[in-house]
């Protein structure tokens, strides 16, 4: 396939018109004309990830996080990014990114559906038309009545991290959760304001952590890659699905840090 034909499927599926303003998804680096019959999937765009999709005779890297954010004044080897660019076009490989607009049509969602949720809804509204509301996010019944270590325990073991962290009283008894995979924290109080007894999201820093707990909702960080993770999985299952000509590799699950 054509990497404009993928990119037109891609674009179809996930539309870069749900993307938060100060984003940068689509294609990072690339030919458009570039003919691909093997996509590597990847949560970032790292040298180990590109390192690895060479050695796999991968074509295209298609990731959740740009590699780019910022305008770049120079591409050279001197340059972390440069030095990723340099490599992907001297391998004449292509690049190509799904970040928020994946997070509104269909990161959270999946994580809500793997904590069984129910009755879920929309946490932050970013998209509206005549037929559909989109956006941020997901707030929702608990499965069942649990503590919030309980719960805890339940984001460890669906989405397999190894560790998680929680603010609040071990105890404390949960009803209404809202899960935002990534970096949430800036929607806590919105969470908070819609009913949440907890909020599940990533990078939460000690102060947020310590305020949420004192505004009177709980937090559980699960990490910014614990959750989000999931884009390659998901993503897997749409190309073997929509793209069957494809072969696709993944990246291995590796947490971004060592704990001792």
């Amino acid at each position: 396939m054509l990497l404009q034909e993928i990119i037109t499927q891609l674009n179809e599926f996930c539309s870069p018109s749900l993307a938060e303003d100060w984003d940068n998804p689509g294609l990072q680096a690339g030919r458009t004309d570039l003919e691909v019959s093997s996509v590597y999937l990847a949560v970032d765009a790292t040298s180990k990830v590109i390192e690895d999709a060479i050695r796999s005779d991968c074509d295209l890297i298609l990731t959740h996080h740009p590699l780019l954010f910022n305008g770049v004044k120079h591409v050279t080897d001197k340059d972390y990014i440069g030095k990723r660019i340099l490599t992907l076009l001297q391998n004449d490989m292509a690049l190509f990114s799904m970040h928020t607009n994946f997070d509104v049509l269909a990161m959270a969602a999946e994580a809500a559906d793997r904590l069984g949720l129910l009755d879920t809804q929309v946490l932050e509204v970013t998209y509206e038309d005549a037929i559909s509301r989109e956006g941020l996010g997901r707030i929702g019944a608990l499965p069942e009545h649990m503590s919030l270590e309980e719960c805890a325990q339940l984001v460890r073991e669906k989405f397999a991290i190894p560790h998680v962290r929680f603010y609040g009283d071990p105890d404390q008894p949960l009803v209404r959760c809202a899960i935002l995979p990534g970096s949430g924290h800036d929607e806590i109080d919105l969470a908070l304001e819609k009913g949440a007894d907890v909020m599940i999201t990533g990078d939460i820093t000690h102060h947020v952590g310590l305020d949420a707990v004192e505004k009177g909702i709980c937090v559980i960080d699960a990490g910014h890659y614990g959750i989000e993770k999931i884009f390659v999985p998901y993503m897997k299952e749409f190309l073997e699905k929509q793209m069957p000509a494809l072969e696709v590799h993944t990246a291995p699950e590796m947490e971004p840090f060592n704990e001792i």
